[in-house]
């Protein structure tokens, strides 16, 4: 189990690490964008969509990473005025639901992908972009999620 919860926390950090990288060329684009248009009135003709695709590639790639840190928002209204071992079954009940959602939800992406993929389907701007390739980060930043969620739920038990 340990082995499982330090390859987790390394594949979640190398998604976090990506994640980051991903935004840094959004701006980088962005600001090349800027630059073409204000210096030579033109422009890259890719920036919004490109944008939108490390957008979404750094979202979903950083998801896991920020559950393992307990950066998503967590409603405690009532949690915070239960005792610790409430707390822990808790966390486990609500660990085994997400599990299932997103289990569900990579379903979906996995569908989602393949339809793109099998339908040859492009972007409908300049350049053309096979969609599937943009799409290919929601199936593995969910997995990475799962993994996540799944150290979680190991971590809970093991505390008790």
């Amino acid at each position: 189990m340990k082995l499982f919860l330090n390859i987790t926390d390394r594949l979640c950090k190398g998604g976090a690490y990506l994640s980051g990288l991903l935004l840094v060329g959004l701006v980088v684009l962005i600001l090349i964008e800027i630059f073409l248009r204000y210096f030579f009135d033109t422009s890259t003709m890719i920036a919004d969509e490109y944008s939108g695709y490390l957008y979404l590639a750094s979202i979903f790639l950083g998801l896991a990473y920020t559950f393992l840190k307990d950066g998503h928002i967590r409603i405690n209204i009532i949690t915070s005025r239960l005792g610790d071992k409430t707390n822990s079954v808790i966390d486990k009940i609500a660990g085994i639901i997400t599990l299932a959602v997103l289990f569900f939800i990579l379903y979906r992406t996995i569908l989602f992908t393949y339809d793109s993929y099998d339908l040859e389907m492009l972007s409908e701007a300049v350049s053309e972009t096979p969609l599937y390739l943009t799409q290919i980060v929601m199936p593995i930043g969910i997995t990475l999620f799962i993994f996540a969620t799944i150290a979680f739920i190991f971590k809970g038990f093991r505390n008790d």
